[in-house]
């Protein structure tokens, strides 16, 4: 599953680098992003994209304080400071010293025609709620299988976008081109606000891309956002095949929102199981009926897919909790299968691997059976 959204300097870049950075959390006044991670034992947002190697950067590598600040702040490479001191040294004004670390229009210059800035687009993909289950509650083997797919689930639409969607823009849209790659900063969170599961990335794609010649220009932004459904389509299809061939699973259609297309859930994975992890999800759909209701009234139709993810975006801004402080994995896990034991039974929790993987061969003994006859 996935959702986007659009970052600008007025709905505060800074929040990415204080909260979403630290785990969705509130990041203590004064303590360097770095420290802050360690000390709450966070794993440190990683760089992706195809885009990186002209900045200087490489895949994989960690994102520090510094870089978000620039690239995401400021739209400025993120070795910015070491050019100006070289330029300045050069003799270069400082002002002409700055300019040289610019991605393309610089910020000052869009807000004096009385722009908004676009700075980037915040893509999170998180897994379908039956196996955030089984990744809450399995063993260490489930654990890493799950984060694995996940992992290269997301790296296989950031490529797709790479490929086949993203294109720079200029003259007033009149021109366009397909950039070598996305600069891409990627943060890994394993709760919900709640503090239940929910296994999720954001990943923020930087607004600005090159053009063949090496200047740097802004994306087309109704492009990226039109394919939006087929990128989360991509990452869920690809994770789901990967996770089911490595642990002997099976797929089954369920019905979230009557008359809508249903979701694709782990067969075997209790509704009562899924119903714990998602007090999020349930807070959400709540508001979302008000807002679709809404939104009939004044336009006398149901929403599109497409309109459905910009409306549950609204209902998930609308019941958001407040921060709170991140804790490490291993206490999280430790906590969820306690819970999920009191609400259900040591039995229920400790099958739960076994049950889904027998729901599997049932469903391949039914197939064969129906081919048979």
């Amino acid at each position: 599953m996935l959702s986007a959204a659009k970052i600008t300097r007025r709905n505060s870049w800074r929040y990415y680098i204080r909260g979403v950075a630290f785990g969705d959390g509130r990041r203590p006044v004064g303590q360097p992003l770095k420290a802050a991670q360690e000390r709450a034992r966070l794993p440190p947002g990683r760089w992706m994209g195809l885009g990186l190697a002209a900045l200087g950067l490489s895949a994989g590598s960690v994102v520090s304080e510094r870089e978000l600040e620039l690239l995401y702040g400021e739209l400025r490479r993120p070795d910015a400071d070491r050019i100006e001191r070289e330029r300045l040294a050069d003799g270069d004004t400082p002002e002409e010293a700055r300019r040289a670390t610019v991605l393309g229009q610089a910020l000052d210059e869009i807000e004096q025609r009385g722009a908004i800035p676009l700075l980037a687009y915040g893509f999170t993909f998180r897994a379908q709620a039956s196996l955030m289950v089984l990744w809450a509650l399995g063993d260490e083997t489930v654990r890493r299988v799950i984060e694995t797919a996940h992992e290269r689930a997301i790296e296989t639409a950031l490529r797709w976008l790479e490929d086949e969607v993203a294109e720079v823009r200029w003259s007033s849209g009149r021109e366009r081109a397909k950039p070598p790659g996305l600069v891409v900063a990627a943060f890994r969170h394993y709760e919900n606000r709640d503090g239940f599961p929910l296994l999720h990335d954001h990943c923020l794609i930087l607004n600005r891309a090159q053009r063949p010649d090496g200047s740097w220009y802004a994306l087309d932004t109704r492009r990226l956002l039109r394919n939006v459904v087929a990128v989360g389509t991509l990452y869920t299809l690809t994770m789901t095949t990967e996770v089911c061939e490595e642990l002997g699973l099976a797929m089954v259609p369920r019905e979230v929102t009557p008359g809508l297309r249903p979701v694709m859930e782990i067969a075997g994975v209790d509704q009562e199981l899924i119903d714990w992890s998602s007090t999020r999800r349930q807070r959400i759909e709540q508001a979302l009926e008000g807002i679709t209701a809404q939104y009939v009234e004044d336009h006398g139709r149901l929403p599109d897919e497409r309109a459905r993810h910009g409306l549950g975006w609204w209902a998930a801004q609308d019941t958001r909790p407040a921060k709170k402080t991140p804790k490490r994995l291993e206490q999280l896990r430790a906590w969820w299968k306690v819970s999920a034991i009191l609400n259900f039974g040591q039995e229920m929790v400790d099958g739960l691997l076994g049950s889904v993987v027998k729901c599997h061969a049932h469903i391949r003994s039914d197939a064969r059976a129906t081919a048979a006859s």
